[in-house]
């Protein structure tokens, strides 16, 4: 008999820093199935949802993890293509796991499933056990697996994008931001079928943008030069007061100011987080330090990168505050504890979520704008970009170098005018320099990337001292 465990052990697909990641040809129908089961079968629940974002290659990974769930004898909805946060908060409301086939912002020939108990997303122990899953495919589950195509999936239901509709629709009234005009760059998000009517729902003008029948792995951490300078065309072509976009799962958001001019998402999180009046907050260590500088909030943790080491935080944290949140780098803004807004409760959501932070701000904002709460922050400012192409094992061991003989490798990338003061190493590399600035790297945890961070006191400079980086480790490897 081939067990969950072999099967996966055997395969090229692993997890990442969210959810199980790999070439799309390596997700085989036994891959998806031993992935599946190894979920499911430590759930205490007959019914799951399935959702997928737009890649050509969702569908028919999707039918496999359907099938291989239909064979527990599990009841399974298909909520078609829709953001990551509907699928998981329309499947705990309902206190039931889900799966999301999603490859999220990685490039084309990549795909991914993440997969979430009816609590919320699975921990890095849950990964372990489901690696480690002894339930055995026999062999006539493995030969019905060949027969199934992506034309297998049952109609879509639209019970979870409605769910995800309300759940913020409810919250405030329906003229909440009547003064808005919104440019909504849809590309291929997951979400570009609903943000609209959400938006319109409170009251905005909207205006759909950028559409794509081709799938875009927008990056919300490293926004391409060109999708910057589209978005201030577009504020000012279309008179708009903001221009929201996302990721292609939906999870992680893009909004610009009044100028087109794109916020980081951990200045966005930082913003939402004052808006909504969070007491405490978990964040990854390569979000800006604004978020202690700002003296706004009563406990700050620092985490590694990744949802998962967010969430774990939260329990300490619920212990001790009254309203718990957390947000990353690249915008995605996680609910630990239920708030209450305009008289109507909104339950947690933890996992990334791309509309809360939006809405937060943009209703925040009614008398005032966004350029002026950013200005009202300490002025730090975080560049990041990723260096491509690059595997896990170069880029580990270009860090390990920098650790051993820090001033060779800064002198390596163009700093040899400064010195290290401070040596984190919570995840990856991030050294504290004596111009109280921050260089951060990292090799990524769902592709063959190096990512750098820089903060400094200003955006030119930290954007000069990103590019210049990888730039000199470009050159280097050559």
């Amino acid at each position: 008999m081939t067990t969950v465990s072999t099967v996966i052990e055997q395969g090229n697909i692993a997890f990442g820093t969210s959810g199980a990641r790999g070439l799309v040809s390596d997700f085989t129908a036994p891959i998806c199935a031993a992935f599946t089961l190894g979920f499911l079968t430590s759930q205490q629940s007959k019914s799951v949802v399935i959702g997928i974002d737009n890649r050509p290659s969702s569908p028919l990974i999707a039918s496999y993890c359907a099938f291989a769930a239909l064979s527990l004898g599990y009841q399974v909805e298909y909520c078609g293509v829709l953001p990551t946060p509907a699928l998981a908060a329309y499947a705990m409301s309902l206190n039931i796991p889900s799966i999301m086939i999603t490859g999220s912002h990685i490039p084309f020939d990549r795909n991914g499933i993440k997969f979430y108990r009816a609590d919320g997303e699975i921990s890095k122990a849950d990964e372990q056990a489901i690696i480690g899953n002894q339930y055995q495919l026999d062999a006539p589950l493995i030969a019905e697996l060949s027969g199934i195509d992506q034309h297998s999936l049952p109609k879509a239901s639209h019970s979870a994008s409605q769910y995800y509709i309300e759940r913020y629709t409810k919250l405030f009234a329906n003229n909440t931001l009547k003064n808005k005009r919104i440019g909504i760059y849809e590309h291929s998000s997951a979400g570009r079928d609903l943000y609209a009517t959400l938006f319109e729902r409170l009251g905005a003008t909207t205006l759909s943008l950028g559409r794509s029948d081709e799938f875009v792995p927008i990056d919300t951490e490293a926004v391409a030069a060109e999708d910057i300078e589209q978005a201030k065309r577009w504020v000012t072509e279309h008179q708009l007061d903001a221009v929201f976009s996302t990721d292609g799962d939906g999870d992680r958001p893009l909004l610009s100011d009044e100028s087109g001019e794109y916020l980081r998402g951990d200045i966005l999180g930082l913003l939402a987080a004052k808006a909504l009046g969070i007491d405490s907050l978990a964040l990854p260590v390569s979000c800006n330090t604004s978020v202690e500088g700002c003296g706004v909030f009563t406990q700050i943790m620092r985490t590694k990168i990744g949802s998962p080491y967010v969430i774990e935080a939260f329990d300490s944290l619920c212990q001790t505050s009254r309203c718990v949140a957390g947000f990353e780098a690249n915008g995605g803004f996680l609910l630990a504890s239920e708030l209450t807004i305009n008289g109507q409760v909104l339950p947690a959501l933890p996992t990334r979520d791309a509309v809360l932070p939006v809405i937060a701000l943009l209703s925040y904002v009614e008398h005032s704008s966004i350029q002026e709460q950013i200005a009202a922050l300490p002025k730090r400012y975080t560049a990041a970009d990723r260096l491509q192409g690059i595997e896990r094992e170069v880029s580990t061991q270009l860090l390990e170098q920098a650790l051993t003989d820090a001033t060779a490798f800064l002198q390596s990338v163009g700093l040899a005018q400064l010195q290290v003061v401070d040596v984190d190493q919570t995840d990856g590399l991030r050294l504290k320099l004596s111009d109280q600035s921050y260089l951060h790297l990292r090799p990524s945890g769902n592709a063959p990337e190096l990512r750098c961070y820089v903060e400094t006191e200003s955006s030119h400079s930290s954007q000069q001292r990103v590019d210049a980086v990888l730039a000199a480790i470009s050159n280097q490897r050559r």
